[in-house]
């Protein structure tokens, strides 16, 4: 479903983009993704909107049918978000163990404390953590947005799937800049 509007107490929430992650090969160039999600961030902070900066520091405990990562793989570092998202004391800071953000973390908790309803959503990928936080947050009662051009993945075919079948069922979807238009839009009618 196409962007229509924001609400009053939009949260971005940034997905995945921290070191251990981004070395990873996108189909689209991460450099784009990130400099895109940045603008959001830098629009988000000046119109003193939440910034949720989520990062991933393990899986849920189980067995899965793909051989799971070893310890080794979340050496020191792994974790730490990009210098380019310039983490500010202000932001929401979760670490997550699972595909979503919602799933095993205080995420819903802090947000709606905050009066929170909708969630924009960007990082990486966009048929892993990107959608998996959508749905949680469709799950919780959010209004949705995603932003598709600041989000990537590792299959081409996984990330259309995403977009064309997954999205339109559990929130809004848009461009980075049509997302910027319109928290403009709404500061400029207030």
């Amino acid at each position: 479903m196409p962007l229509t509007a924001l609400d009053p107490s939009t949260a971005l929430v940034v997905i995945d983009l921290q070191k251990g992650i981004v070395d990873g090969h996108f189909i689209h160039p991460i450099g784009k993704i990130i400099e895109r999600t940045r603008e959001l961030i830098d629009v988000f902070r000046a119109k003193k909107l939440p910034v949720v900066l989520v990062n991933v520091a393990g899986r849920s405990p189980g067995r899965t049918e793909q051989g799971r990562r070893s310890s080794t793989s979340f050496a020191e570092g792994w974790t730490d978000f990009l210098p380019e998202l310039d983490q500010q004391p202000s932001d929401i800071v979760v670490t997550k163990r699972s595909w979503g953000a919602f799933a095993t973390t205080d995420l819903e908790r802090q947000l709606k404390a905050r009066g929170v309803t909708q969630v924009v959503v960007t990082g990486v990928v966009t048929s892993g953590g990107v959608e998996a936080t959508a749905r949680q947050a469709y799950e919780q009662g959010f209004n949705v947005s995603l932003a598709l051009d600041a989000m990537t993945d590792v299959r081409e075919e996984a990330h259309g799937y995403s977009i064309r079948n997954v999205f339109p069922r559990v929130g809004e979807t848009g461009s980075t800049q049509e997302i910027i238009s319109l928290l403009e839009k709404r500061s400029s009618a207030s």
